[in-house]
């Protein structure tokens, strides 16, 4: 597959003109124009980028790209490492953000619901980030963060709104480091908001409102998302694609 041909299709799978986002969504560095291989991984780590090329990949699709709004824009230490890799490996490097939380089929929140048995009824907060819905049957709060654990592999953060006991019927998530959005899904009238950080403030936020909150891995949460597109362009256009899991605790 040409590599113009990748970044068209992926262009209009991701449609990433729809958002407005903290970092460049696409093509961010260019290598060889034949891609025959695509590694694809949460971030584009040079660990990331050390197991793509060990792979053989001529590609890497990753969540967390580069070139974030306000971060130092020079390139030195960790970053020109990184950079001078790929660059010198003809590397092409994608990243997707907003872009890939978003997406209704191949999404990290669709898919984090899907692997969950989550019951998606609407979307809410900014750029329709926020899912909001309920799982295939009432649980009580320890039983999903038990589901959670299972499916992720990590134990997840979880502050009681409410007796642990009490089930949960309603529930909102946004994956990675979507604490901030809280607020929307307390307004919502749901019993638990499932993301992927906490900060200090959500503990006194989920005691006084009475909805919990459930911190499960700004990583684990966010997985799914490029195995979903990667398996999708391995069954439309054969390409050989393959997840790199660097095993980040965050």
């Amino acid at each position: 597959m040409r590599r113009d041909e990748l970044t068209d299709c992926l262009g209009g799978l991701l449609e990433p003109g729809r958002f407005k986002d903290y970092c460049p969504n696409g093509l961010q560095v260019e290598g060889r124009e034949e891609i025959r291989t695509l590694a694809v991984a949460v971030s584009a780590s040079l660990d990331a980028i050390e197991q793509a090329l060990a792979s053989g990949a001529d590609a890497l699709l990753v969540h967390h790209g580069w070139f974030w709004r306000g971060e130092d824009a020079r390139i030195v230490g960790g970053r020109r490492a990184r950079i001078a890799l790929a660059l010198a490996n003809g590397l092409n490097i994608y990243g997707y953000h907003l872009p890939l939380d978003a997406h209704p089929e191949l999404g990290n929140n669709a898919q984090l619901a899907r692997r969950l048995g989550w019951l998606e009824e609407g979307r809410a907060g900014e750029q329709d980030l926020l899912c909001h819905g309920r799982p295939a049957e009432p649980v009580t709060l320890d039983q999903l963060a038990s589901r959670l654990e299972t499916t992720l592999g990590r134990p997840p953060m979880v502050i009681p709104g409410v007796d642990r006991a009490r089930q949960v019927r309603r529930l909102a998530w946004c994956s990675g480091g979507a604490q901030d959005y809280f607020h929307d899904a307390i307004a919502l009238g749901v019993d638990a908001f499932v993301t992927g950080e906490a900060s200090e403030w959500i503990y006194h936020a989920a005691r006084e409102s009475g909805v919990s909150f459930i911190a499960a891995g700004h990583h684990a949460t966010e997985r799914y998302g490029v195995q979903a597109v990667g398996a999708y362009l391995e069954s439309r256009f054969g390409l050989a694609c393959h997840f790199l899991d660097s095993g980040n605790p965050i």
